[in-house]
């Protein structure tokens, strides 16, 4: 396992995070959709990342109505303090008018909540799980600080936003001199690369460090999904993220084509390719079934060569949209330099 710097700070992550969205208990608020492990299961999974070399581990408080949060704090037990947890605050329990968001109110009562469920005094990295445009920046950011100075929350980090809002709360923040956000969690896979326009740039420029959701998009990049067999599962009854399946089928031939030559598994090479892509930190793998997670670890020790990372990448390439293709056309393409000359 390796570790990187979490963005500009002196915090260093594991290159696998493990997601824990799927602890829950059967019949729980997720489990229809996501699945539920039980809290036997969780632990298995909690020991089977350490033993890997995991360090972090990322919840939220709307994660099962709570339960990921109470699984986790209790499959860690007195291993808190040797790993990093992170949960995130926007999405609330309740349905009060003054409930939802990252209003310093909301804040104060979730991050009591969760540091509650977790069964801590601390959290690791605390992330803003989405934009909220009904309560102003520079309220959340000051909310935030407070916890960071109460020792409540030793970083933040934000998630789900556009590549403007990540450097207007980097800018407001630097201007009010406030803590500023360590990184962003976003959602990145083969059938999945439009971040790559702002999100991942911004990151980069601004120091963030950038956390992976869905490597797999949902299942699709597991193996199980091909042209000839759509096999049941997540995305029968949660076909979340979408998916252009026309590309997504040709991007898994050629998964499958790769991994036949390095004896691995569909899945593990999709993981390997985000794990070589610049500006990612670490990539958030979960499962449902213990044989799941431990075939996502293998990916740490797969190395794609330059042509494997090439094809993957043309196969799965965005379509070229404006303003990011006249950069492009400004280093050579015939048209732009006839319509230049003209």
């Amino acid at each position: 396992m390796k570790y990187k710097s979490l963005g500009n700070t002196g915090l260093y992550v594991s290159e696998l995070t493990l997601g824990t969205m799927t602890f829950d208990n059967e019949g729980g608020s997720y489990s229809g959709m996501i699945g539920a492990t039980g809290q036997e299961l969780a632990r298995r999974m909690v020991d089977l990342a350490i033993e890997a070399g995991i360090n972090l581990f990322d919840t939220a408080n709307v994660y099962s109505s709570g339960v990921s949060e109470e699984m986790l704090g209790t499959a860690l037990g007195a291993r808190r303090n040797d790993v990093l947890v992170a949960t995130k605050v926007a999405s609330t329990l309740t349905t009060g008018p003054n409930d939802f968001g990252t209003s310093r109110g909301a804040i104060m009562r979730e991050v009591e909540g969760s540091l509650s469920r977790l069964g801590t005094d601390y959290i690791d990295l605390y992330q803003v799980h989405s934009f909220d445009d009904t309560a102003p920046l520079e309220e959340t950011l000051r909310a935030l600080d407070d916890l960071v100075r109460q020792g409540k929350v030793r970083y933040i980090g934000l998630s789900n936003f556009a590549g403007w809002q990540i450097a207007k709360a980097d800018g407001l923040a630097r201007q009010m001199g406030t803590d500023r956000f360590a990184s962003i969690q976003s959602y990145y896979s083969l059938v999945g690369r439009e971040l790559e326009r702002e999100i991942i740039p911004a990151g980069m420029d601004l120091g963030l460090g950038t956390l992976i959701w869905s490597p797999l998009a949902g299942g699709f990049l597991s193996g199980k999904y091909t042209r000839e067999d759509e096999a049941k599962g997540r995305r029968a009854s949660f076909e979340f993220p979408p998916v252009d399946e026309k590309q997504g089928f040709d991007v898994v031939d050629a998964l499958k084509d790769i991994a036949a030559d390095k004896g691995a598994s569909v899945a593990q090479i999709a993981l390997a390719w985000l794990l070589h892509k610049p500006g990612v930190t670490s990539v958030i793998v979960g499962a449902r079934k213990q044989e799941q997670l431990v075939d996502n670890l293998g990916a740490a020790a797969i190395d794609l060569s330059g042509a494997e990372m090439a094809r993957l990448d043309d196969v799965s390439a965005l379509k070229s949209e404006y303003p990011g293709y006249l950069p492009q056309m400004r280093r050579g393409d015939s048209l732009f330099d006839r319509l230049h000359d003209a």
